[in-house]
C-alpha cells in the first residue's frame, strides 16, 4: 500500500464520468499505478492488508466461493448495461430513441448551468441506466432484451409477486436526488405522453424509518424546500407538469395492519371477542389512499436493502445461527416481511408498474436464506464506495492496520469485538446486573482513549482552523446496558452509595463531559445516549431507555424553552420527538444539536442521518457482514464540504474509525489532520439589524393590457439581435469523404426569401401567440400594423453575423426571442399607465432579508449595519468592493446581496421559461425621505450577451413597471454597473460616482 494513494486519493470530477482509478494489486491493495480507465464494478472491495498476519488468511475467492467452490459473480450484467448506457450516451440527440420530454430532461441534467450544486455523475448515470432500460433497450439489439431476460428471471426468483430494479449508490452519492429525477422522468412523460402505459403519475416512496420518511418531503412539488425548483431538477417550464404527480412519503411500519376496532383489554373481555384485523384494502386506503384509482403506480425504496422476501433456512443454516446473531436474523427478517408483505398488497389492490430499489449496500443478510453479503439480483447500476472516493464524493474512511499486541491474526481494534463481546452485558439496561461503567474491558477503555486522542487533536485543528461547529465522535454499541454503561463512562455520572449520598463520577474525555467538576450540568451537553431504532419506527421508546436518558431529555426540553419561549408546547412534545430532533441536528448551528460532540447510540443509528460533521467512529457490537460494517460506516462517510478545488476536485476528508471489520483502504502511516473548510452561518441579524430589513415582491408572472387598435414600438439599444453561428448554428460546412470531391454546405439558398415574405410571416406569428386569445380570429388590423415594426426592426435592430441570414429568424426559438424584444418595445410604446402589472405569488406574495439562513464555506463579506444579514457570499474581489461601498455610501439605506434570498425574476428567452436572479438590492434615499426609499435592483455585467439583454429588458419592461403599477410594493428602479474591469483602486470611486448619478438624475425607468 502507497504513500500516494493516501496524499490525492481522489482522481476524478464528480461531475463528469470517472476516466481513472487506482490499480488495486492481487491482495486488493492500492497501488501507485493509475488506471486511465473507468473502474468495473466489482463484488471485491479492496481490503487494508494488516501488516501482522498470523495463521491462514481468508482470499478474496473464497469469500465469493459460495460451498461448493463456485465463485458468485453478479456484476457482468451490471458492467454490460453501463457499456451499453456509455455508448448510447455518447450518440447525438436524433439517436437516443426516448420521447422528447425525455431527452429535454437528459439535455438539461447533462448540460444546464445550475445555480447551486449540480447533479453528480453517478446521479444522471444511475436515471440514465432506468430510461435506457425502461425506453431504449425493449427496441434496440438482443443485447438489451438479454438483460431484461436476466431482471425478470432475478425477480422471478426471489420477488416473484413484484418487477423490481435496484440502483446501487454508495452512502452519501445522493439517493434523495436520484428519486426526484426519477419521479420527474415519470411524471413529465406521463402528463406530456398520457397513453404511454410505461409511465405514471402515482408513486409511493417507502423509508426505512420516520427520520428518512420527514427528509423525503423534498420530493413533494409543493414542499417549500422541493428538490425539482431548490435544485433544479427539472426545467422551469416543467415546474407545473410536477405539480400534477401524487407523492405518497411513509415509512415500511406503517404496512402494518391494525385492528379494525381498537379495544382494551377490559371492552374485549366484557364483549368476549378479539379484535379482527384490517383488510389489504382498509390498510392501503389508510397507508395510500391518495393513490387509489391511479393506474401504474411506481414504488421508490430508500434504503431498500431492508426489504426481501426470505426463504426458509436449511437445517444446518438453522444450526449455524445462534444467540445474537439469531435473534438479529430474526428481526431483519420480520422487518423485511412487513415491508414486501406491504407491497405485495398494493401490487394486489392497485397494480404496481415498477418498485425501484435504492441503496448503498443491496445484499442479503445472515439468516434470510440466500448467502450472506450477497448482491441483489436485480441491482442493475452500480456506484461504488471505492468510486465514490476516487470521485471525492465521500470521506475516506482509515482503519487499524496494525498494532503492538503480540500474537492475534489482525490487530486488536480492526475487530474490537472479538475480544470484549463475551465482557459485556448481554441483556438491556437494569437486566444485566453490570452496572458499574468502570468495570467495561480494558480493550474497550484503551480503545476510547485511543479515538478520544486523536479526536482531542481534531478538536484543537477545527478551533485553530476557525471552524464554527465541532467534529462528532460516535459510538455503535449492541445493547441499551452497555450503552448506557459507554456514555456514563465518556461524559461522567452520578455515584450512590448505601447511604443514599450521590459523588459525581468526571467522564474520561474531558470534552464529552456533561458536568463540571462541581456537579452542576453543563449549559449545553456535550454526549448524547440514543436508541435509533426504537426512535425510528415510531413506536414510544422503552422504558428502560427512558429511564437512560431521562435527564438529557429534560434538559433538552429546558433548552428548546429557552429557545422557543413557550413552556406550553416545550412540554408537550414527547420524549421520542424531541430526541429525535437533537439526533437530526447534531453539528447545526443555532439548532437543539449545535451543542453535541459525542453520540453513543443503539443500532446502527439512523440511516439517512445526514450529520457531516462524523470524524471519529467506535464499533462496539457485532458486525457479522460487510453490509453492517458499511452501514455504519456511512454514517461518518458524508463530505462537509463541497466546494470544489483548482483542479475541478473535491478535497480529501477522512474519518478514523476503530471496532468495525471494515474490508476497505486504511492509512498504514499516520496522516496529518486535515480540516475542513470553514463553514459559517448567514442569517438575518434579528433583532438588531430589523431596520435595515429588505423586503422584495415574489413575482410570478405578468400580465400586459395591450391597445387592440393602434400599436406602436419604443425600441432601445437592447432590442438589437446580432445573429451569429454561436446562436443559430453552423452556417458553413464542408464535407469530404474518403475519395471524390469535397462539398460546401452553406445558407445561400436562404437569401432568396424576400423580406416582406419574412416580415409577413414574424408579424402574423407574433399578433397570434401574443396579442390573440385561444379560440379566437387573428385580428388583420393588427397584422398589418405588426408589419411596418416588424419592417422596422429588422431594417435597425437586425444585424447577421458569420454568413447568417434574416429567414433564420423564423426558426422556432429565434422568433419567440425577437418576438419578446418587439413585444417589449410595444409595451414602452404604449401610452397611458396601468399597462403592465405583477403577478404575485398567491401563496407566498412577498419575501424578505428576515428569512435567510444557510451555512457555506465560500468567501465572505462581513457586513455593516446596514445590511440585515450578517454576511454576504461573494464571488470576486469587484463585488466584495461593492458590498463595502453599500455599507458607506451616504445615500443607501440598506442593502443585501441577492444570496439564497429567494428573489428571483420569471423572464422568456428564446421561448423558455426560466428565472434570473440579480446581484443586489439597495434601498436609496433618492430625496423623498427615508420613510419612501427607492429599492434599487442592480446588476453587475461586464460583457453582455443575448441573454443578458432579454434579463434587463424584462426587468425594465415588465418587472419595475409591473411592480411599482401595483401601489402596494414600494418604489422599484432597476441599474445595471458595467464598468467592472477597473483597476482595484479605481473601482470604489467609480461605483460611489455611479450610485451618486442615478440618484441626483433620478434618471431611471419606473
Amino acid at each position: 500500500m502507497t504513500e500516494t494513494f493516501f496524499q490525492s486519493p481522489i482522481l476524478n470530477s464528480p461531475y463528469e464520468e470517472p476516466d481513472r482509478h487506482w490499480d488495486l494489486d492481487e491482495n486488493g491493495q492500492p497501488t501507485s499505478e493509475i488506471i486511465h480507465y473507468r473502474r468495473k464494478s466489482a463484488l471485491v472491495s479492496p481490503i487494508p492488508k494488516a501488516k501482522k498476519v498470523r495463521g491462514k488468511t481468508v482470499q478474496q475467492g473464497e469469500l465469493l466461493a459460495d460451498d461448493q467452490g463456485q465463485e458468485y459473480n453478479p456484476t457482468e450484467v451490471i458492467n454490460g448495461i453501463r457499456s451499453a448506457v456509455e455508448s448510447w450516451r455518447r450518440l447525438p440527440e436524433s439517436q437516443w430513441q426516448v420521447t422528447p420530454s425525455t431527452a429535454r430532461l437528459l439535455r438539461h441534467w447533462r448540460t444546464h448551468k445550475f445555480a447551486n450544486q449540480r447533479p453528480f455523475f453517478c446521479q444522471v448515470e444511475a436515471v440514465e441506466t432506468v430510461i435506457w432500460l425502461t425506453e431504449v433497450a425493449p427496441k434496440s439489439s438482443q443485447q438489451g432484451r438479454r438483460f431484461w431476460t436476466h431482471l425478470e428471471a432475478a425477480n422471478t426468483a426471489s420477488n416473484p409477486d413484484l418487477m423490481r430494479l435496484a440502483l446501487k449508490l454508495a452512502t452519501g452519492a445522493g439517493k434523495t436526488t436520484v428519486m426526484a429525477m426519477l419521479i420527474a422522468w415519470h411524471t413529465v412523460n406521463a402528463v406530456r405522453h398520457p397513453n404511454a402505459k410505461r409511465f405514471t403519475r402515482g408513486f409511493l416512496v417507502v423509508a426505512p424509518g420516520i427520520t428518512i420518511k420527514d427528509r423525503l418531503r423534498v420530493l413533494q412539488p409543493n414542499d417549500p424546500e422541493s428538490y425539482y425548483k431548490s435544485r433544479e431538477i427539472v426545467p422551469e417550464d416543467m415546474l407545473p407538469d410536477l405539480g400534477k404527480a401524487k407523492i405518497v412519503i411513509t415509512n415500511y411500519h406503517a404496512f402494518k395492519k391494525k385492528d379494525e376496532v381498537s379495544l382494551n383489554k377490559v371492552q374485549r373481555s366484557a364483549l368476549r371477542t378479539e379484535p379482527k384485523q384490517e383488510s389489504d384494502g382498509a390498510m392501503i386506503r389508510r397507508v395510500a389512499g391518495e393513490l387509489m384509482g391511479m393506474k401504474n403506480i411506481v414504488v421508490l425504496n430508500d434504503e431498500a436493502h431492508h426489504c426481501y422476501r426470505e426463504r426458509p433456512l436449511t437445517p444446518e443454516e438453522e444450526k449455524a445461527l445462534k444467540g445474537e446473531d439469531r435473534a438479529e436474523a430474526n428481526e431483519n427478517n420480520e422487518a423485511a416481511r412487513l415491508w414486501i408483505s406491504g407491497l405485495e398488497a398494493m401490487k394486489r389492490e392497485l397494480g404496481l408498474n415498477m418498485v425501484y430499489d435504492l441503496s448503498a449496500t443491496p445484499f442479503f443478510l445472515k439468516g434470510s436464506g440466500y448467502r450472506e453479503g450477497s448482491l441483489f439480483g436485480w441491482v442493475m447500476s452500480d456506484f461504488s464506495l471505492m468510486d465514490a472516493i476516487e470521485c471525492g464524493i465521500v470521506k475516506l474512511p482509515r482503519v487499524p492496520i496494525m498494532d503492538n499486541v503480540p500474537g492475534g491474526e489482525t490487530p486488536m481494534f480492526r475487530n474490537l469485538w472479538e475480544h470484549i463481546g463475551k465482557k459485556l452485558p448481554k441483556k438491556g439496561r437494569g437486566k444485566s446486573g453490570f452496572d458499574d461503567p468502570q468495570k467495561l474491558p480494558n480493550e474497550l477503555l484503551t480503545a476510547i482513549d485511543a479515538l478520544y486522542g486523536h479526536y482531542e487533536k481534531t478538536h484543537t485543528a477545527w478551533r485553530e482552523a476557525g471552524i464554527g461547529v465541532d467534529p462528532v465522535f460516535i459510538v455503535v454499541c449492541n445493547n441499551t446496558a452497555t450503552s448506557k454503561l459507554v456514555h456514563d463512562y465518556i461524559s461522567g455520572y452520578e455515584l450512590e452509595d448505601e447511604n443514599g449520598a450521590k459523588t459525581l463520577m468526571a467522564g474520561k474525555c474531558k470534552l464529552f463531559r456533561n458536568f463540571d467538576p462541581d456537579g452542576v450540568a453543563l449549559p449545553r451537553m456535550r454526549t448524547l445516549l440514543i436508541d435509533s431504532m426504537q426512535l425510528e419506527s415510531g413506536d414510544a421508546i422503552s422504558s428502560d431507555f427512558r429511564a437512560a436518558a431521562a435527564g438529557e431529555i429534560d434538559r433538552f426540553k429546558q433548552e428548546l424553552i429557552q429557545r422557543t419561549g413557550d413552556r406550553v408546547a416545550a412540554e408537550k412534545i414527547d420524549d421520542s420527538t424531541i430526541l429525535r430532533e437533537v439526533l437530526n441536528t447534531v453539528g447545526r448551528k443555532g439548532q437543539l444539536g449545535e451543542g453535541i460532540r459525542c453520540v453513543v447510540s443503539v443500532s446502527m443509528l439512523t440511516e439517512g442521518w445526514d450529520a457531516n460533521t462524523v470524524t471519529h467512529v467506535l464499533g462496539v457490537r457485532a458486525f457479522g457482514t460487510q453490509l453492517l460494517c458499511e452501514q455504519v460506516m456511512g454514517r461518518a462517510l458524508r463530505r462537509q464540504s463541497y466546494q470544489l478545488q483548482e483542479d475541478g476536485r473535491f478535497g480529501v476528508e477522512y474519518a478514523d474509525v476503530l471496532g468495525i471489520p471494515f474490508d476497505f483502504t486504511a492509512q498504514p502511516v499516520v496522516a496529518p489532520i486535515r480540516t475542513p473548510p470553514d463553514m459559517e452561518r448567514v442569517h438575518a441579524l434579528t433583532p438588531d439589524r430589523d431596520s435595515s430589513e429588505i423586503r422584495f415582491p415574489r413575482v410570478d408572472g405578468y400580465r400586459t393590457e395591450m391597445p387592440q387598435d393602434v400599436i406602436r414600438a419604443e425600441f432601445t439599444p437592447d432590442s438589437l439581435l446580432e445573429l451569429t453561428p454561436e446562436l443559430v448554428g453552423a452556417t458553413e460546412t464542408v464535407n469530404s469523404g474518403i475519395v471524390g470531391e469535397q462539398s460546401e454546405l452553406t445558407l445561400d439558398h436562404l437569401g432568396e426569401i424576400r423580406q416582406s415574405s419574412i416580415v409577413f410571416r414574424m408579424a402574423e406569428m407574433i399578433v397570434k401567440r401574443r396579442l390573440t386569445e385561444a379560440m379566437q380570429p387573428i385580428n388583420a388590423g393588427l397584422v398589418m400594423q405588426m408589419r411596418t415594426i416588424v419592417r422596422r426592426w429588422m431594417n435597425e435592430y437586425l444585424v447577421c453575423k458569420g454568413s447568417t441570414r434574416p429567414a433564420q429568424i423564423l426558426y422556432y426559438a429565434i422568433a419567440d426571442r425577437v418576438a419578446d424584444r418587439i413585444m417589449n418595445a410595444i409595451t414602452r410604446g404604449a401610452e397611458g399607465g396601468g399597462r403592465v402589472l405583477a403577478i404575485l405569488d398567491p401563496y407566498n406574495r412577498e419575501g424578505s432579508t428576515r428569512s435567510v439562513s444557510f451555512m457555506t464555506s465560500q468567501d465572505r463579506y462581513e457586513t455593516g449595519e446596514r445590511c440585515h444579514v450578517n454576511y454576504a457570499v461573494i464571488d470576486s474581489d469587484w463585488e466584495a468592493e461593492f458590498c463595502r461601498v453599500a455599507d458607506q455610501h451616504p445615500r443607501v439605506l440598506a442593502w443585501v446581496k441577492n444570496h439564497n434570498l429567494g428573489f428571483e425574476v420569471p423572464y422568456t428567452a428564446g421561448g423558455e421559461a426560466r428565472r434570473y436572479r440579480p446581484d443586489f438590492i439597495l434601498q436609496l434615499n433618492d430625496g423623498q425621505g427615508e420613510d419612501a426609499p427607492l429599492n434599487l435592483v442592480v446588476e453587475i455585467k461586464g460583457e453582455r450577451d443575448e441573454d443578458d439583454k432579454d434579463k434587463a429588458e424584462t426587468m425594465r419592461t415588465l418587472w419595475i413597471p409591473g411592480v411599482n403599477n401595483l401601489g402596494t410594493q414600494g418604489r422599484w428602479a432597476f441599474a445595471e454597473f458595467t464598468d467592472v474591469w477597473t483597476i482595484k483602486t479605481e473601482f470604489a470611486a467609480k461605483v460611489e460616482a455611479w450610485l451618486d448619478d442615478i440618484t441626483k438624475a433620478g434618471a431611471l425607468a419606473q
